[in-house]
């Protein structure tokens, strides 16, 4: 199927200005704004509120607080562990304890900060290794097992053992989060949500209001970005607005200025990682413990699917044969941590590659080679650790070729030369793969819906489930109806998502939005391909099969009419020209309990091949050169392909280089804006930048021989990471071919990043706080050692071996 490319659905919306975002909306008369107001205090006891001065204000119309909800004070999550609004308890600075309501919103976000808050603190526990101390828990622990690890790990010819942790990281949508709240007549709602689930925000909103969720619309045209951070965390906005305008009376808007949203709203989930793997002189991974504890936060959210995803991309590319994954879902007095673009794969994925790179260091080996004799097989080790068999595998195929391609051993050769002539400057390569699974892993989710209505001009409209963030689905979905019904995808316009046209939807998420949302849309438009093709058919005296669509005409062997003539004369026929579709993604199966199954429909493959420059002098890295290879399918648009597998590696770059978050002794986020929160700058887009698509469709029977593409690029900025570590370890021993120094160490992605130094202003990093454990025993030999947080000094002492 080849699908006509075209523009954008927005573009021109979008370069003029025009294109409506939540806070565009006109607003009716009478709107009042709301603000939030925060606890101080990380984990304590509420005794106090006093608002009475607050009122007095200009422009203040009222406070509303946890006693003013009418229905479910908690918020209507899956474990309900959540307040809409903190009452006896405050559990991180910044929580929300209530609103201001007033004219205007700096008149409203003046009032909430003099509110007078009387909180007795309490001990907060404000780390994974304190909560994992305290058995301090959202959820239980969860283990996965294959094999005989301990076995393995007694047998195995060499042993490694090591620490390792990753930071979190902000999501930094362009737009921030943002809510409307009208209220209607007979007492209906209708909320216009910066949302990627629509339907959970109608849901959270009635529970609140103790209405039926039938009484609540919720609307999104379109987002400023999401990437997870407004999967359930928009709702909150949606609520608060709601709650706000149901005992004023009146419509409210709530949109958090940049500072509250860092304040407020969940990250990516920080983890710490403890890991003993066993190997043989080959290379070959022989057994594994590993223990992931995650940092939560002081609510589950969606830390429970998040960590299991984590462990089902443990694996990344490689077949583990006897392991023991035990995920630790840690409660903190910290920002409840959400979904983010990966959701888990990224923190599953880097700990495995961390494990490859390491083995080659203590080996002497080329870190390629050692995840080439891992790579999983196609007739033998295609199982994985949670039981599903691997049926479109292309790994080694598509690593060799990027591999060739790339002349990465050449390329190897002469970085070890140039980096032996060069005592500042050090330079570093790798190769890394990528397999992420796609589909929901609760199997629920997995449907859609859509409507499809062909209007007598012969002009359409389509509705779906899904929520357009910036990713290009609207247009995706638009083309798919086109190509359907044979007509330019210039006749077809993309509607707001409407929980009153499509109900119960799932997020757009878990890079399913157009797998699942376009399947929907297509079996609507063909259904009213069908009714068309019948009618023609009777009009020709042909069969139904035989009528063609296509270049906006509708052909037998005996005609050629127009699409707009056919569409007229159907109508007259009282033909039916809108159609609904429903999509439920098939071969799907998991068992939560045991964490086994086929969670996924298939696999997305990548690999990217990165090089980097380290200054040995002041720890500064640069990106210098990248190029990718990625699985996508056949294409449904290459453009906005290509252009998401470029900002999901540059977005997950940044997670492994620049994007630093510190919380001090007292539990407060103090990298809460842009002043101190380093996303990458367009100067941080390496010079030489290239991508490439594979060239085979999806063997699933998905929409067009697609893949999904959202979150499958993220991960192949590990490239990044483990070609920084490859410089650091050729700048200790002069090895820079093999990767290896003797006494090599993990340095670790984590939290309180960034090896920082400024060039022009800008903050550079190299990996994240992080732990140094050795490798290899060679007596001798000192480890490196990067210790956390990963300053520009710390990478000075590791590169020195202090």
């Amino acid at each position: 199927m080849t699908f006509n490319q075209g523009p954008h659905e927005s573009a021109v919306a979008h370069v003029t200005g025009t294109a409506t975002y939540i806070d565009d909306i006109p607003e009716l008369k009478g709107t009042l704004h709301a603000a939030p107001i925060l606890s101080t205090v990380a984990h304590g006891k509420l005794l106090g509120v006093d608002a009475s001065q607050v009122l007095e204000m200009p422009g203040v119309r009222g406070v509303v607080l946890a006693a003013d909800i009418p229905g479910d004070p908690l918020l209507a999550t899956f474990v309900q562990d959540e307040p809409i609004f903190a009452k006896d308890t405050v559990q991180h600075i910044g929580q929300v304890i209530g609103l201001v309501v007033a004219g205007s919103a700096m008149q409203a976000r003046r009032a909430a900060r003099q509110v007078q808050l009387t909180i007795e603190p309490l001990p907060a526990i404000l780390s994974v290794q304190e909560a994992l101390e305290k058995q301090s828990h959202v959820l239980p622990p969860v283990t996965v097992r294959r094999g005989n690890p301990e076995l393995a790990l007694k047998t195995a010819p060499h042993t490694l053992q090591a620490t390792l942790s990753v930071g979190g990281q902000e999501h930094f949508y362009l737009e921030g989060q943002v809510a409307y709240a009208l209220p209607k007549e007979q007492g209906q709602w209708h909320i216009h949500s910066s949302t990627q689930h629509p339907g959970e925000v109608q849901h959270w909103v009635a529970h609140a209001l103790n209405i039926p969720n039938s009484d609540v619309t919720v609307e999104c045209r379109r987002m400023g970005g999401g990437f997870g951070g407004k999967e359930t965390q928009a709702g909150h906005l949606a609520v608060w607005a709601a709650l706000a305008a149901h005992k004023l009376k009146a419509p409210v808007k709530l949109r958090l200025d940049r500072d509250d949203d860092f304040m407020i709203t969940g990250k990516r989930h920080p983890f710490e990682y403890l890991y003993t793997a066993g190997f043989d002189d080959t290379g070959l991974l022989l057994g594994l413990k590993l223990q992931m504890a995650v940092n939560c936060g002081f609510s589950a959210d969606l830390s429970g699917p998040v960590a299991d995803r984590a462990i089902f991309h443990a694996d990344n590319a490689y077949y583990l044969s006897d392991v023991e994954i035990t995920s630790i879902r840690c409660k903190t007095h910290t920002q409840s941590h959400t979904a983010f673009r990966g959701f888990g794969g990224p923190q599953g994925m880097i700990v495995i590659e961390t494990i490859m790179g390491d083995i080659a260091r203590t080996l002497g080996l080329d870190a390629l080679d050692v995840r080439l004799r891992n790579l999983y097989g196609t007739d033998k080790r295609n199982t994985t650790h949670y039981g599903m068999q691997i049926e479109d595998n292309i790994l080694e195929p598509l690593l060799s070729k990027l591999e060739l391609a790339q002349q990465y051993r050449q390329r190897r050769t002469e970085i070890s030369a140039w980096n032996a002539q060069s005592p500042v400057i050090q330079r570093g390569i790798a190769i890394t793969p990528v397999k992420f699974g796609i589909s929901f892993t609760a199997t629920l989710f997995n449907q859609a819906g859509a409507l499809v209505h062909v209007y007598t001009d012969g002009s359409v409209q389509v509705n779906h489930g899904g929520t357009e963030m910036g990713q290009g689905l609207h247009t995706k979905v638009a083309r798919i109806v086109a190509d359907t019904l044979g007509i330019d995808a210039g006749k077809v316009r993309s509607t707001a998502s409407d929980t009153s046209k499509v109900p119960n939807a799932s997020a757009t998420a878990a890079s399913a939005g157009t797998d699942l949302n376009g399947r929907a849309a297509q079996f609507a438009a063909r259904q009213i391909r069908d009714n068309l093709a019948a009618f023609v058919a009777g009009l020709d005296g042909v069969g139904a099969g035989s009528v063609g669509f296509a270049g906006g005409f509708i052909t037998t062997d005996k005609t050629k009419r127009s699409f707009n003539e056919v569409v007229k004369a159907a109508y007259a026929n009282r033909i039916q020209l809108w159609s609904d579709g429903f999509y439920r993604t098939p071969k799907i199966h998991y068992d939560k309990a045991t964490l086994s199954g086929r969670p996924f429909y298939y696999f997305a493959y990548g690999a990217a091949c990165t090089e980097v420059a380290i200054d040995t002098l002041t720890g500064e890295s640069r990106v210098l050169r990248v190029d990718i290879l990625h699985d996508v399918g056949t294409p449904i648009h290459r453009a906005i392909d290509i252009g998401q597998i470029e900002g999901g590696f540059i977005q997950g770059m940044g997670w492994l280089t620049t994007e630093q978050l510190v919380w001090n002794h007292a539990g407060k986020l103090t990298t809460h804006a842009p002043s101190t929160y380093k996303i990458p700058a367009t100067g941080d887009v390496p010079a030489h930048f290239t991508v490439d698509l594979w060239h085979e469709p999806n063997r699933e029977d998905n929409v067009g021989g697609s893949k999904a593409v959202g979150e499958p690029p993220f991960m192949l900025a590990i490239s990044v990471y483990e070609a920084l570590r490859d410089a650091v370890a050729s700048a200790r021993d002069g090895d820079a071919v093999a990767s290896a120094r003797d006494g090599d160490a993990v340095a670790s992605a984590r939290d309180g990043d960034a090896v920082t130094s400024a060039r022009d202003g800008d903050a550079v990093g190299f990996g994240k706080d992080g732990d140094a454990v050795a490798s290899k025993r060679n007596p001798g030999k000192k480890p490196v050692q990067l210790f956390a947080p990963a300053t520009a000094e710390n990478v000075l002492k590791a590169l020195q071996g202090d």
